[in-house]
């Protein structure tokens, strides 16, 4: 993010301000009164929505991607804040720790399980919404940029691309997701095998702390910037800009889909699949969606249709792919292709951060060694024939993901063959379909444990998953052993390290939500 020399000076002026005044204690009972009058000061009112306000319920729904979190039951933000200036988050933390209101922030709201715009355990809270902080500045010479963390993904790669058609980023498949949540818990996407997660292609962020300090990669030190590459957002504090590495990509790729029923050795393919994707070239990426019924090759080749033909033959004759299932495009239009299943649309649409709705429930899982094909027949006909079954999906590691130390970001799942993930979602609203729904996607959860990671069973922190515990507070801090209950499954052994990253930036747990990181104890250390 350009920043001018006024503009760096007035920043720095704000903090030195705010700080004078602020109080250090958030051990307080909430004052809300106080927190609004306090907001109000260096906040223009439009931009504070309370539940009285006219503005409040649009604002709150606008990026609510999962519908069981508008259901009565979770509790809703005592304030929201449209920050469209960093003073503004600055503003927020401080008046928070000060009125003693924890605050949680959304930059895309695809959290799965909505914590960063509800409370399932009732725990009051005020909302940074960042939808406004997405400017994105891209240095084409550097191939750099700066990227605000309310900026999407979609609009990360139109804007990659329109300074350069050869300009990319390893990120997800999904254009609609916010930069700042998929960066904090890592990143993962179609390029990650020829180009490391997201995460390891950051080079430097702007960071609100929990006293409201503006502070860079220089000045935040090695290991807050360790954190917040993976460690999950909400935790350390508020993200507002990320300044990434574009990659290169060829001025072509290719992609494909190619569907097989049950009928046409779909459980034999997955169950070769599984064998081969891993190791495939880092050129390729091969992924594979498992709905109604049928297994859908998804494939992203860096290079052209005939080169992916020989790759394809050479590596995986089984599929039978053949040029006639190639499209030939460059790669911005790739990621249309991804999400929308086709690449007959415009780039701009890129650009539209709206998305579908619906109740949603997921679980993922790693894999270390092939699942048998027996495993495979099993899950098809006794799980995912089942009328609750929505999506499975299976994405291949390897290649510069196994290349990276697990250690060099909190990211630790790297040495896996590839990613489980199950899905279900709804479009009715009830007790029955939320019921059958969740009772389908937790059996196939138990049903593959035997063929999955073990101690601990990983999960992708960006797939959070409130089944594996929550949070419970003891002296005003979140406990540091019930967390890691839940905490080891999704950073293994960088947990403890994370705590303690945690305890140096944020002792007092300002920043907190059912499963954030916690203060490591003094005594772990």
């Amino acid at each position: 993010m350009a920043r001018t020399p006024t503009t760096i000076l007035h920043l720095l002026l704000f903090t030195l301000c705010i700080l004078s005044t602020q109080t250090t204690s958030s051990s307080a009972s909430s004052d809300i009164n106080g927190f609004l009058s306090c907001l109000s000061i260096n906040i223009p009112p439009s931009l504070i929505q309370t539940p009285s306000s006219n503005s409040y319920s649009s604002l709150l729904l606008s990026t609510v991607q999962n519908l069981r979190y508008t259901l009565p039951g979770p509790t809703r933000p005592l304030v929201i804040v449209a920050a469209n200036e960093t003073t503004h988050v600055q503003t927020t933390v401080v008046c928070g720790r000060r009125h003693g209101v924890h605050i949680r922030t959304r930059s895309g709201g695809h959290d799965y399980e909505g914590l960063s715009y509800a409370s399932v355990e009732h725990k009051h809270f005020a909302m940074l919404d960042l939808a406004k902080l997405r400017s994105i500045h891209v240095d084409a010479i550097r191939a750099e940029a700066w990227v605000g963390s309310g900026a999407t993904l979609g609009e990360l790669y139109y804007a990659a691309a329109a300074a350069n058609q050869t300009f990319g980023f390893p990120a997800g498949n999904c254009p609609t997701v916010g930069v700042g949540g998929h960066l904090s818990g890592g990143g993962f996407g179609a390029l990650s095998r020829k180009y490391g997660l997201s995460a390891d292609n950051v080079i430097d962020a702007v960071v609100v702390d929990a006293q409201g300090r503006l502070l860079n990669r220089s000045t935040m030190g090695k290991d807050l910037f360790w954190a917040i590459r993976g460690g999950g957002g909400e935790s350390f504090g508020v993200v507002v800009s990320w300044k990434v590495r574009l990659v290169a990509v060829p001025e072509t790729v290719t992609v494909f889909g190619i569907r097989r029923g049950k009928n046409e050795s779909a459980v034999e393919l997955i169950t070769k699949w599984q064998a081969i994707a891993p190791s495939l070239p880092r050129d390729l990426y091969l992924r594979v969606l498992i709905q109604n019924q049928q297994a859908t090759f998804v494939s992203l080749f860096l290079g052209r249709c005939s080169q992916l033909v020989d790759t394809m033959g050479a590596h995986f004759p089984e599929l039978g792919m053949t040029e006639k299932d190639c499209q030939e495009m460059s790669w911005v239009k790739s990621t249309v292709f991804f999400f929308f299943g086709t690449a007959d649309m415009p780039a701009e649409v890129l650009l539209d951060r709206r998305s579908q709705n619906y109740y949603l429930k997921v679980k993922s899982d790693h894999v270390e060694e092939p699942m048998p094909r027996g495993a495979w027949e099993s899950l098809w006909s006794e799980w995912l024939e089942k009328p609750e079954a929505a999506l499975v999906m299976l994405d291949p590691y390897g290649g510069r993901m196994a290349s990276i130390s697990p250690s060099a970001t909190p990211f630790p799942h790297r040495n896996y063959l590839y990613q489980l993930q199950f899905y279900s979602f709804w479009f009715e609203n009830g007790t029955v379909a939320l019921d059958s729904r969740l009772s389908w996607i937790r059996g196939v959860y138990k049903f593959v444990e035997p063929y999955v990671s073990k101690n601990p069973r990983a999960v992708y922190v960006n797939y959070r998953d409130l089944d594996l515990g929550t949070n419970e507070v003891e002296g005003n801090v979140t406990s540091y052993a019930k967390a890691r209950v839940w905490g080891e499954k999704y950073f293994k052994g960088n947990f403890k390290r994370l705590a303690a990253v945690k305890s140096k930036v944020d002792p007092e747990d300002f920043f907190r939500n059912e499963q954030s990181i916690p203060p490591l104890p003094s005594s772990r250390w």
